[in-house]
């Protein structure tokens, strides 16, 4: 077990930094909990382009190097107005204010998405639990904007912008948080605008990044101004292109450091699976920002942060004959097709009976593995149902069991639950089950 938890630390970063399952399009924020928490969108697998992008999921933080996955906060089963077939459910953000946190999510109302497009709100009293729709901001929308943006500055008051299409526009919110207390307006002077608005301040500097409409791949660049509704000052890119056609980021300062969010496709070199990645961003002394070197690995954690207590942690292992050779079998299906299959399908099954939900159900599952494969990975059932595709990432050899791959969910309290695995690609080897009580 003290092995066990031990390694689910890691010593030194990583980029991508979430890669058990595909992400894009992070927005970062600090709330008062001290923790930094990204909001990104969700890339399904096995890829099937931006159509069934849902089930988004947060990630937190206090070191920079361990990132903890919050389980699904919101997907487009939530949403009573949106699109009748669902997904589509693209780069969302987070804002809190009075006590509440505000869930933005752009979504479809109709089956012709991309003339019906709509900004969403949910709320909660918690960052990562129990968002409840508010429905739509009323007069927001349209063909193709999308890219929803809140920056609340230092006086409370809340901008909300989005846009696409070359289009960038902006407005105050009412405190409801999901009306309108201003007309849109045009934010001018961005340049080459593209999408992906993102807003904050420094040194009493404004600034709005955004992605280009560079041919090729997009750059992500940034404008300044002295008032958060502009007129704006387009200073270029701070971010060059990644392996990804599109690009989209945010920028959020974290025990005085100041980072730069982006994503890439380095883990599945496919442009419709990507990543969420992080780095350093500096500025000159007259508030320019620096282009961001972007990195792969070698950050040590932040020298202030406390390790994540763990919560109550199970661990469950295997019997000698379930421990390796747990190997893909050829699926040419797609994601629905996954959702129905029933688990005796497989060649070769390993399940976990009377697995702890503990009081509440909120759980983390921690698949601790072995593959020599640069990307395996393993098909999840929640008693009896499939959950979804994670990611096991090359740790070596299979007699390797370096690696971790953890996923959030929702299960019955009490120690009723069965946890079932088969394999979908590569091959891997098993070394145990952990299960770590996340509570309220």
């Amino acid at each position: 077990m003290d092995n066990l938890a031990k390694r689910r630390h890691r010593s030194y970063s990583i980029n991508p930094f979430v890669q058990s399952i595909f992400t894009a399009d992070p927005s970062a924020h600090v709330w008062n909990d001290g923790r930094l928490y990204v909001y990104p969108s969700r890339d399904i697998d096995p890829a099937q382009g931006c159509d069934f992008m849902d089930k988004y999921h947060a990630f937190s933080t206090t070191d920079m190097v361990n990132w903890r996955d919050e389980g699904e906060l919101f997907d487009s089963s939530k949403s009573p107005w949106g699109r009748p077939s669902g997904g589509f459910m693209w780069a969302p953000d987070c804002a809190y204010r009075n006590g509440h946190y505000y869930f933005f999510y752009p979504h479809p109302s109709e089956e012709a998405w991309n003339d019906s497009w709509k900004i969403g709100v949910a709320s909660s009293t918690s960052p990562t639990q129990g968002f409840a729709d508010l429905g739509y901001i009323e007069g927001v929308g349209g063909f193709a904007m999308i890219d929803p943006a809140v920056f609340v500055d230092d006086d409370n008051t809340p901008y909300f912008y989005y846009g696409g299409g070359g289009h960038c526009m902006a407005a105050v919110l009412n405190d409801d948080m999901h009306s309108l207390k201003t007309p849109l307006v045009p934010m001018e002077g961005l340049g080459d605008f593209h999408e992906a608005s993102w807003t904050f301040k420094r040194n009493g500097i404004y600034y709005l990044t955004y992605s280009d409409n560079h041919s090729g791949n997009n750059h992500l660049c940034y404008a300044m101004s002295d008032n958060p509704l502009g007129p704006w000052q387009a200073m270029g890119p701070y971010l060059a292109p990644t392996n990804c056609e599109t690009s989209h980021g945010s920028v959020v300062e974290y025990k005085g450091q100041w980072y730069a969010f982006y994503h890439s496709d380095d883990l599945s070199q496919e442009g419709v699976l990507r990543s969420i990645c992080v780095d350093p961003v500096e500025f000159n002394e007259d508030g320019t920002m620096r282009l961001v070197v972007q990195s792969r690995n070698g950050r040590l954690p932040l020298a202030d942060a406390a390790p994540t207590p763990l919560g109550q942690l199970q661990a469950y292992g295997l019997n000698e004959a379930e421990l390796t050779g747990v190997a893909a079998r050829p699926f040419a299906g797609n994601y629905q097709d996954l959702a129905t299959e029933p688990i005796d399908r497989a060649e070769q099954v390993v399940t976990f009976d009377a697995v702890d939900g503990f009081a509440t159900g909120r759980v983390n599952l921690g698949f601790h593995y072995a593959t020599p494969a640069k990307l395996a990975k393993l098909q999840l059932f929640v008693n009896g149902k499939f959950e979804t595709l994670l990611n096991l990432p090359f740790s070596g050899a299979l007699d390797n069991f370096d690696g971790f791959s953890n996923y959030t969910v929702t299960i019955r309290p009490g120690k009723v639950n069965q946890i079932s695995i088969k394999g979908y690609e590569g091959t891997f080897a098993l070394e145990a089950l952990s299960v770590e009580d996340y509570g309220e």
